[in-house]
């Protein structure tokens, strides 16, 4: 068994996180999670407190505790749904097989052997759920646990230092169809919200890159729809991971996903369709999103996006 490493997707809300978490899904390198990984925990009190929920933050955990309630203090809503609750959980056709009392003493004992500090807990997280999960395809060349959360650039600081071989991706989409796309959601933030955060986390992203080089990385989801097979290429070998056909579409647990909801908002990934969706806006939310990501959208190359449809070339 390889040491245990992890790959860590984040994205702005909308913005191809879980696009490009499921076109990871099918390499033969990777333990592909699930579903959004909410590793965060009730015991994150900090300063970025308010920007995104809770579950979306790095886990923090008491000082004195035992693994039962470390484990039901991990958020992850989407799989202890499915477990628990499968007729209420939007994932409930999946096919996914796993007795959640074989994962959680899985858990124990995982902590058992490597400790209990933030990293080993994470590592128990996501260990006990590929020790336990029935059906899981896998290859025996696994080399990395691949995790995804919207937003999780917040705390790429702490990722890397749990975790200093591991990696950070981060994805990146124009801020037009990203905020659009929230109204298919029954709860979209204010404008105002959205397009601060959007800007916040890309100068995040873009400082993080320079900061750690070759373990954090940013995708840009134009790129991605418009040269898929560039672009996988790429942030394949950045990973230091074999390319494969199986990143060349959308899957869960292997098999091709001919759309990629329920995972997210983003149906078929394609350049037609992103840019159809950046135009479902009013002339004045395009111009509200245009004024508060200014200067985000010029680094990552959207000077021209809302009248074109275009992106200019930029060195990722």
């Amino acid at each position: 068994m390889h040491p245990f490493n992890l790959i860590f997707i984040s994205a702005m809300y909308e913005n191809g996180g879980n696009t490009t978490h499921r076109m990871l899904d099918g390499h033969p390198e990777l333990f592909v999670y699930p579903f959004e990984s909410q590793v965060g925990t009730g015991f994150n009190n900090d300063y970025l407190a308010s920007y995104v929920p809770i579950r979306y933050r790095w886990p923090e955990f008491p000082m004195n505790s035992e693994p039962g309630a470390d484990y039901e203090a991990f958020w992850d809503e989407e799989l202890k749904t499915y477990l628990r609750a499968p007729s209420r959980s939007k994932f409930k056709d999946c096919g996914l097989v796993m007795d959640e009392s074989k994962r959680k003493a899985r858990f124990a004992e995982i902590v058992a052997e490597v400790g209990r500090t933030r990293a080993g807990l994470v590592q128990a997280f996501f260990r006990s759920t590929f020790d336990t999960w029935e059906n899981v395809n896998r290859t025996g060349r696994e080399r990395f646990h691949v995790g995804y959360n919207p937003v999780q650039v917040l705390d790429t600081e702490k990722i890397l230092s749990d975790f200093p071989n591991g990696h950070v991706i981060h994805v990146v989409r124009n801020p037009y169809s990203g905020y659009a796309d929230q109204f298919r959601r029954p709860f979209p933030p204010p404008l105002g919200r959205y397009g601060h955060t959007w800007a916040y986390c890309q100068m995040l992203a873009l400082t993080y890159r320079e900061k750690y080089k070759g373990h954090f990385h940013i995708v840009r989801f134009e790129d991605l729809v418009s040269d898929r097979r560039g672009t996988v290429t790429t942030l394949l070998n950045a990973l230091g991971l074999e390319f494969s056909e199986k990143c060349m579409v959308p899957s869960f647990n292997g098999v091709e996903l001919k759309q990629i909801k329920p995972w997210g908002t983003i149906r078929t990934a394609t350049p037609e369709e992103n840019f159809a969706t950046a135009n479902e806006l009013s002339a004045q939310d395009k111009a509200g999103i245009s004024e508060l990501t200014v200067v985000a959208r010029k680094l990552l190359g959207y000077s021209r996006f809302i009248e074109t449809g275009t992106v200019d070339p930029i060195a990722f």
